[in-house]
């Protein structure tokens, strides 16, 4: 019997700019069809890391060429453009494929606002550097004029830095359950989502965030009930003393184990570790989940029980 599935999908699998993603989607459909033609309902979710830095950098170009005329384009905005064109891309390579293999299924594209709180620690703590990279005097007048906060980054110059909030809820979660119940194959939570809380009344306001696409993808994963959170990666397996003598590569391994190699240190910040962190979470948020960590190639292969890295609640 078919699964339900949230495949997260890395920045290797769109490439780093519109030819490559052009390219990279193809791989990319192929591995997904993989899924569906196994008879699984499939949802997609990615990352936007090297597109939203595009859109922010051109939009900060313009900004910069006539600043009477243009305004700096909000960060949930610059989200919502990526969502757009890597969902593009992604759902005609898709249906492309399928349609290839005599499969008709209808593929979708949700703009996805996701929910955080505004009263989140990391928006004490911004560490997430976006944008172009600046002179000290340009980052000084920004952090003058608009409040922007900045850091040096790596002395390559000063860059803006924002929060990376949990995600709380999917704001458009009725619109893509609905499409999934109806036989769609659906791409949502582009980018970890829009992230956006909610102020007075029903009004929802963009916040200056960015969110890790596994945590909105294992939220996604949990409210529709899918039974299992693939995220993929540039690595078919997740490794303790990863590069060294002695690393060693995880195959199955129980939440309890994830939790204390999580601990010693095993899985690099802003790498491995919020996919393993991701996965610990859905594994447990109900009995009989499953959280596979593989590479976009093999997705069909972690299923079906061959190779990745699977986390189970036991």
């Amino acid at each position: 019997m078919g699964k339900r599935i949230v495949v997260a999908l890395g920045g290797n699998a769109l490439g780093n700019n519109l030819p490559e993603q052009m390219l990279a989607v193809k791989e990319t459909a192929r591995a997904i069809a993989d899924l569906i033609e196994g008879g699984n309902e499939v949802i997609v979710a990615h990352g936007n890391g090297p597109q939203v830095g595009m859109i922010q950098k051109a939009m900060a170009e313009l900004t910069r060429s006539d600043p009477e005329k243009y305004i700096p384009c909000p960060l949930s905005v610059c989200v919502a453009m990526s969502q757009g064109y890597i969902g593009y891309d992604l759902q005609n390579a898709l249906r492309e494929e399928l349609l290839d293999r005599g499969i008709d299924k209808g593929v979708a594209t949700v703009l996805t606002q996701v929910e955080v709180d505004p009263e989140d620690p990391a928006f004490n703590n911004p560490n997430k550097p976006i944008g172009a990279f600046m002179t000290k005097e340009e980052a000084d007048k920004l952090v003058a004029e608009r409040g922007y906060q900045v850091m040096e980054d790596a002395g390559r110059g000063y860059r803006r830095v924002v929060a990376s909030p949990r995600p709380q809820n999917v704001v458009e979660l009725g619109t893509i359950r609905a499409l999934v119940d109806t036989d769609h194959v659906v791409v949502a939570c582009g980018g970890g989502g829009i992230p956006v809380f909610a102020t007075e009344g029903n009004h929802l306001k963009g916040a200056a965030a960015v969110i890790d696409k596994d945590f909105a993808s294992e939220k996604l994963a949990e409210l529709l009930d899918a039974d299992y959170l693939i995220i993929l990666t540039a690595v078919e397996k997740a490794a303790i003393n990863f590069g060294k003598p002695n690393q060693k590569w995880l195959d199955t391994i129980s939440v309890a184990e994830a939790e204390q190699y999580c601990q010693e240190g095993h899985f690099a910040p802003g790498s491995m570790l919020p996919k393993v962190q991701a996965a610990m979470t859905f594994a447990q948020s109900k009995p009989g989940r499953r959280a596979l960590i593989t590479l976009l190639e093999k997705a069909r292969d972690g299923i079906e029980g061959r190779t990745g890295t699977v986390i189970v609640n036991s």
